[in-house]
């Protein structure tokens, strides 16, 4: 079986084709570098059922390419003002991807017939009024705040995948990906963890926006990719839309008590600035259906994931 994955060299895609390769599917990592990195793919060249296509999907792929199933997870993630590689930044980039991308993706499923995923987000629940978010939740959104160029193009991104399921009965789901942590986070994207984790280390002032009293549920990479492989392959999931996240909630203040505690680190927690435009308060997935569809629930505590993540960015340091 030949499984494309877009956004492959990022760090979720990533993860997903060392786990496709790993479980002996053929794997087509479809990727830009806007954001990825090769770096990302080093164990993954080492095995011959491995390609990399370097493309921007946004532009259809050849009709020569075959696929019997195609992870559609391209997009810049990271909403930080800061970061040059943010959505924010690249604000036309990722609303094309989501739109157009997914466009041409959604094609090339139905030409191969293939099985179709849309990695959505939870962002698309906006400041969520609702909590925890259920995936029947419409959400608290603004389709032209700062953030909108992200949660209104995955938005999109879903309605084009409902009408190729409705009009044209593609065999495609929907994944809404909440928090998820783990290594090879890019830190570039200036991400909570792993801004906390990297301040942490370098004995720098660990840095949070307002009080830190809003809250995360974290989930780490490794369930959150059991759970998109179940998704696709699962029977009786066409058609559905799944939140995939942790129901462990947190404040972002213990957050960074804890990736404090975790590295021995000395540096002060700090209130930099009030909360980003838009920056939901709370965010914390419902996963009922998660469970009830394909037995899924993360394994991996949270502690023993932030010291994999910690000791991964030891070494980059």
């Amino acid at each position: 079986m030949k499984i494309i994955v877009t956004g492959g060299a990022g760090f979720i895609g990533s993860h997903l084709c060392e786990r496709l390769l790993k479980d002996g599917y053929d794997v087509g990592c479809v990727d830009n570098f806007l954001t990825g990195s090769k770096l990302n793919l080093y164990n993954c060249f080492q095995n011959k059922k491995f390609t990399l296509i370097q493309h921007d999907v946004i532009k259809p792929l050849s009709r020569s390419i075959k696929c019997d199933a195609i992870f559609h997870l391209a997009s810049p993630a990271s909403p930080n003002l800061h970061s040059k590689l943010s959505y924010l930044a690249l604000s036309m980039e990722t609303m094309l991807v989501n739109s157009q991308g997914t466009l041409e993706l959604l094609k090339l499923a139905k030409l191969n017939n293939a099985k179709f995923l849309f990695a959505s987000s939870s962002e698309v629940y906006g400041d969520p009024e609702e909590h925890p978010q259920k995936e029947d939740y419409n959400g608290n959104v603004s389709t032209t705040g700062l953030r909108s160029v992200y949660d209104e193009s995955k938005r999109f991104g879903e309605t084009l995948t409902a009408h190729f399921i409705r009009k044209l009965n593609l065999d495609a789901r929907i994944a809404r990906i909440f928090n998820t942590y783990g290594p090879r986070m890019l830190k570039a994207d200036m991400r909570m963890i792993v801004n906390f984790i990297t301040q942490a280390l370098e004995g720098k002032r660990i840095t949070i926006f307002g009080e830190g009293k809003q809250t995360r549920s974290l989930c780490y990479i490794d369930d959150l990719i059991e759970g998109l492989i179940r998704l696709m392959f699962y029977p009786n999931t066409k058609g559905q839309i799944i939140n995939l996240g942790s129901t462990e909630e947190h404040s972002v203040r213990e957050y960074a008590n804890l990736v404090k505690k975790l590295t021995n680190s000395k540096s002060k927690i700090v209130c930099s600035e009030k909360l980003p435009q838009d920056d939901p308060k709370k965010r914390k997935p419902d996963i009922t259906k998660a469970n009830q569809l394909l037995g899924w629930q993360p394994k991996i505590d949270l502690k023993v994931g932030l010291k994999k993540m910690i000791e991964y960015y030891k070494k980059t340091l």
